[in-house]
Formats: structure tokens, C-alpha cells, sequence
């Protein structure tokens, strides 16, 4: 079988009634309603009928769902087509590069969350000049692949001896190593299982913290001039506060993770067994996540502290104006 037949046969995508009825199954998974509920909802939206027209007009076809529940479906649905419209395209760009697997295209179509396909595309993503970048067009790349088959005799420098080129800017065994452990470290932050349980660790166990820029400075904010949390435990409306106050220039704010079981993690995924790289190894571990992972990371989780932050406020906000709304009228009086 030829290469083209080969990608052709990898990249055979469900088609549009195939992709519809999997979504129609995984939100009918979500949130607990009958399959016929959710493919009804879906055939009205798609009709251009407003949530408030199917709530009210069409509740024998909908089996009764209120404006809540519509909503919901809506949410999920417009998250789980565009979910599936990025898988095609990762796979497509992948594929172009000729870097397409099976394993790779089943772990990006099985993906739940959009965050997971862009794991699973960033090693593949043109990116900007990077010093692996630069390292390879060094030609260290082979280098690296021998520290990273961690051999158990040799010496590495004598190894990178034999990639000094003045011409190319190597100017000694000990700069052609370093461009080679740039070259590992951005192999591991680009990781997408590494990357996906230091996203979960750093949600568990990240320290969410605030400082004043001036402490001098009055300002609402001063609850927050010298704050810590725990990330995960962080009401809304303080983290929406403390976001307002970074905004506005007056908190400077960050993630704080004890790194040291990040370090031990990754290396028991990286480190396989005594060799004569292992401390150069354990120098890169270190250097790609506080250089490459920590600070995309926090970036990432701060963000979605902050969506489930504004979520809950909207749904207390929405609730106390129902409960306004409901009072009884006052005579003599406009309340609304």
C-alpha cells in the first residue's frame, strides 16, 4: 500500500450524521436527558427558533424542558461542534506534515475537551524561533537524541566534541549540550500527558497569590495587598476581585506551585535507570517546566478559574434578579 493510500486511510473521518449523533450522546450523557430530548432541542436551534420560543411553544417536543435546561444543551453543543471542527483541522494539519499516526489520530478524535486537542497538536504547531529551534538548525538534534537514550557508558562531552562548528555558532562541547537540552526540554513541555497532570496538579494544589504594586496606594483592593489561597478553594467573587485589581494595575498577581513533585513526576516519566546523562537530565526537567511549562500552565489555569468564576456569578446574579423580579408590586411605586 502506498504513503497516499496509507494518510488516506488514517484520515478517514466520521461523517456529519455520524459527528451529530455522538455529540447528541454526550450531552445527553452530561446531563442526564433522554437522547430524544437533545436531538428535538438541537433540530428547533438549528431551525433558527429562539430558546424562549421552544421553551413556551414547544414543550410537548421538548418533553417539558424549561429555559435552563435549552440553554445548557445550547452551550454544549456549540462547544462540542466547534470541539469537533479543531479535531478535523488538527488531524488535517498533521497529516500534511506526514507525521500522522493511527495511535495519535484515535487519541485526538477520542478527546473530550478542547484543551486536550491542543495537547496533543502543540508538538506539531509551527512555532515562533525557539532556542530548540535555533539548536537544531545547529544541527544538535542528533546530540540530543543520544542524551535522551540515556546511555549507560560514554561521556557527554566528549560525545558534543564532535558537534562544535564556530560556523554554525557552536563554539564549544559545552554550548552544543546546552542547545541540546534546549532541544529535550521543549520535547517534554510539549508533552501532552506531562502537561496534562501538571495542569490538574497545579488546579489541585496552586497557591493563587496577590501583591500591591504600591502598598502605599489606597484602593478597594487592599484586602488583597498581601493575599494567598489555595486556587481550588477560591470563591468567585474573590477571584473575580482579584482579577478587577490586576486589571486595573493596582495587584500584581500569580500561581505558586511547590515544584518539587513536578520535578519527581516528570522524571519518573523521562529517567529510565542509572546513566551517564541522568543529572543532565534531571537540569533539563527542571528547566522546561519552570521555563516552558509554569508559565503557560498558569495562563491556563488562571483562566479557567476565572470562566468558572464568572459562570457562578452570573447564575447567583441571575437568581437574586428572579427573586427581585418575583416580589409583589407596591402600589404607587415603579419597581421595574
Amino acid at each position: 500500500m502506498s504513503n497516499e493510500e496509507t494518510k488516506t486511510e488514517i484520515r478517514q473521518e466520521p461523517n456529519e450524521a455520524e459527528r451529530q449523533e455522538r455529540i447528541v450522546k454526550q450531552v445527553a450523557r452530561e446531563l442526564s436527558l433522554a437522547l430524544k430530548q437533545i436531538r428535538t432541542t438541537i433540530s428547533l436551534l438549528d431551525e433558527g427558533n429562539t430558546i424562549p420560543f421552544i421553551a413556551r411553544y414547544r414543550k410537548e417536543m421538548t418533553g417539558e424542558l424549561d429555559e435552563n435546561q435549552l440553554r445548557e444543551i445550547e452551550d454544549r453543543v456549540v462547544y462540542l461542534r466547534n470541539l469537533e471542527d479543531r479535531k478535523v483541522e488538527v488531524i488535517r494539519i498533521i497529516d500534511e506534515q506526514g507525521k500522522l499516526t493511527e495511535d495519535l489520530q484515535a487519541a485526538i478524535t477520542s478527546a473530550v475537551k478542547l484543551q486536550e486537542v491542543e495537547d496533543l497538536y502543540r508538538p506539531y504547531r509551527q512555532k515562533r524561533k525557539t532556542r530548540a529551534s535555533v539548536a537544531k538548525e545547529r544541527g544538535l538534534e542528533p546530540l540530543s537524541i543520544w542524551i535522551w537514550s540515556q546511555p549507560k557508558q560514554g561521556d557527554a562531552l566528549k560525545e558534543a566534541e564532535s558537534y562544535v562548528n564556530a560556523e554554525l555558532g557552536v563554539d564549544s562541547a559545552e554550548a552544543a549540550i546546552q542547545g541540546a537540552l534546549d532541544i529535550l526540554a521543549e520535547n517534554i513541555a510539549d508533552d501532552a500527558a506531562i502537561r496534562q497532570w501538571v495542569r490538574r496538579y497545579t488546579l489541585d494544589h496552586g497557591m493563587l497569590t496577590s501583591e500591591a504594586k504600591d502598598a502605599e496606594q489606597e484602593s478597594v483592593y487592599e484586602n488583597y495587598y498581601s493575599y494567598r489561597e489555595l486556587a481550588k478553594k477560591m470563591p468567585p467573587h474573590r477571584i473575580l476581585a482579584i482579577n478587577r485589581g490586576e486589571r486595573e494595575g493596582i495587584l500584581k498577581v500569580g500561581l505558586e506551585v511547590a515544584p518539587d513533585s513536578i520535578y519527581n513526576y516528570v522524571a519518573g516519566q523521562v529517567i529510565k535507570g542509572s546513566s551517564v546523562v541522568q543529572d543532565l537530565l534531571r537540569s533539563v526537567i527542571e528547566d522546561a517546566y519552570k521555563r516552558l511549562i509554569a508559565p503557560s500552565i498558569e495562563r491556563e489555569v488562571r483562566a479557567e478559574m476565572t470562566e468558572k468564576g464568572e459562570q457562578q456569578a452570573i447564575s447567583i446574579f441571575a437568581g437574586n434578579l428572579r427573586s427581585l423580579l418575583l416580589q409583589a408590586p407596591i402600589k404607587g411605586r415603579r419597581v421595574l
